[in-house]
């Protein structure tokens, strides 16, 4: 790499959840004194997917549990198409990475009982598709309590920087720059807009990594906070890195549906510990779809519980919890037993009004076992990734486990690149700057913000749990006019952090299509009337654009 343009090595995270924060202390606490490492992320730090991450993280702990158990669990749950090695690399690793966390401050909930084994020092959640307890957890608040714990331990280190309020554009690759077909490429860096100047600007770097998160918000109905708009999966894909398995978006069986709750998660641990799922006439229903029941993957309980609102007209279906008693609830589900009596529902009591919402991107920039993108200098962990983990449907509570594993091997990786020879690139002293030609200030929001509810609408409606032919292809052909109206805006005025998301949105919902297009059977998450076999020939086969 041209080394006039970045000294000394400098490393680029994007986003300041579990996978970026946790990348960026592998980087510093394990590398030669010289590497810099910058976080941006677009909104306040805390403010991400990992926060909201209620469940935990799953680990073999316990002296009854196996790797073994934990592969299978992960590769039932994953319908056939994960990769069986990298199924092996997370479920070994994690158990380290799960110390590493706990060395860093996570406080995980702890057992009632005194204990001198320090192996079974921690309450061990199930959720569903697990055959064991294997589920670390602070209580119901797991993600708020990482994301504290990992904040606080990146302020103490001085090799870190972190940007707030800094939205990323784009990538910066060499093709582009050189604009020569055949030349060989390269991440450089990001084009990225601060939004409290309002000025873009050019960061450089040797190696970027992207931990944006997935592209919940593309969806009507999500868990996901504002901020999961598909960001690094978008620029990844404008850049030209490999994309796959975008078609398996991943629906949490039960979000709480209410008027003023409208997002809020109920945990599966929930169903863990009994809790049992009901229809409209109160009749547990899960047995008649799968054997396992209330316990069954999250792919199988969401369509079921899909079905069963449109087989008896209901908008929801009711979560038993009643059976755990008070005690039980406060003690291992307090945020969750607080905010449903703030609404006036008491779970030991009241069955809780639940309907399945988009949660969790198992496809993304396609990597290999050391994160690393096709786009050589850009990596992609966390939900931005597709590993091969998760296959066609994500193990409850496998992505923090993913976004810690990665996290470490995209350190230790990128430390080895960083000591190579430079590339034989010819490159501009510097990355050129940002240019604004004739772009205009944007007068106005409300067309941005009924284009993003037009693509929110048309996903759901089109690309939801159930598809089909038909629904795919009005998608796309609505997606199409949608984009030509983003591209008019994106050419015509100033950025501005909700133009970008929204452009982001428009690009992530296209590949969301295409990809379910390209699949044709029924397998994991992605369920489609005209295709409702699995098809052998699929069998391992990833859907990549």
């Amino acid at each position: 790499m041209n080394s006039s343009t970045r000294t000394p090595p400098h490393v680029l995270i994007l986003g300041s959840g579990i996978a970026g924060l946790s990348c960026a202390l592998q980087f510093v606490e394990n590398a030669p004194s010289d590497i810099r490492v910058t976080v941006l992320t677009k909104a306040e730090a805390t403010e991400g997917a990992t926060r909201y991450a209620q469940g935990g993280i799953a680990s073999v702990w316990s002296k009854d549990d196996t790797f073994e158990a934990h592969v299978q669990d992960t590769l039932v749950a994953g319908a056939g198409l994960c990769s069986k090695p990298i199924v092996e690399i997370c479920v070994r690793e994690g158990p380290a990475r799960v110390r590493e966390l706990i060395n860093w401050g996570v406080e995980f909930t702890k057992t009632s009982h005194h204990t001198t084994d320090p192996a079974e020092a921690f309450d061990l959640h199930r959720e569903g598709g697990h055959g064991q307890r294997r589920i670390l957890h602070a209580d119901d608040l797991t993600g708020l309590a990482i994301e504290k714990a990992l904040l606080a331990r990146v302020a103490l280190n001085p090799r870190i920087s972190l940007l707030e309020d800094f939205c990323a554009i784009d990538l910066i690759h060499a093709r582009k720059i050189i604009q020569e077909p055949l030349a060989k490429d390269r991440c450089l860096g990001v084009y990225a807009l601060n939004t409290r100047t309002g000025k873009i600007e050019t960061i450089a770097a040797d190696s970027v990594v992207l931990a944006t998160g997935g592209a919940g918000k593309a969806y009507l109905y999500t868990t996901n906070p504002d901020t999961s708009t598909g960001d690094g999966i978008a620029m990844a894909y404008r850049a030209g890195a490999k994309i796959a398995n975008m078609e398996f978006i991943q629906f949490h069986p039960t979000c709480l549906y209410h008027p003023v709750a409208k997002t809020f998660l109920i945990t599966e641990a929930l169903r863990g510990e009994g809790a049992i799922l009901r229809n409209g006439d109160h009749e547990s229903f899960m047995e008649n779809y799968d054997e396992r029941g209330s316990l069954a993957p999250r792919d199988i309980v969401a369509r079921s519980i899909d079905m069963e609102m449109k087989r008896t007209g209901q908008k929801h279906v009711w979560l038993d919890c009643t059976s755990l008693g008070e005690h039980e609830l406060k003690t291992k589900f307090p945020n969750i037993y607080e905010t449903c009596l703030k609404l006036g529902l008491r779970m030991e009591n009241d069955f809780l009004p639940v309907v399945p919402a988009t949660h969790y991107t198992c496809g993304g920039v396609r990597v290999n076992e050391w994160g690393e993108s096709s786009l050589p200098g850009l990596y992609a962990i966390g939900e931005a990734s597709s590993t091969g983990l998760h296959g066609a449907n994500r193990l409850a509570s496998n992505s923090l486990l993913e976004a810690v594993v990665f996290a470490n091997r995209v350190a230790k990786h990128a430390h080895e690149q960083l000591k190579q020879p430079s590339m034989e690139i010819e490159l501009p002293p510097s990355l050129p700057s940002w240019e604004t030609g004739r772009a205009a200030p944007l007068e106005e929001q409300i067309d941005i913000a009924a284009t993003w509810q037009e693509i929110r609408q048309t996903l759901w409606n089109y690309v939801g749990i159930v598809r089909s032919d038909r629904r795919l292809e009005r998608a796309q052909k609505r997606l199409a006019i949608i984009r030509e109206e983003v591209n008019e805006y994106y050419w015509t005025y100033l950025l501005t952090k909700d133009l970008i998301e929204l452009r982001n949105l428009v690009t992530v919902a296209e590949l969301v299509i295409r990809s379910a297009q390209m699949r044709k059977e029924s397998r994991g998450l992605h369920y489609t009337v005209d295709y409702p076999a699995v098809d052998d020939e699929w069998s391992k086969q990833d859907t990549v654009l």
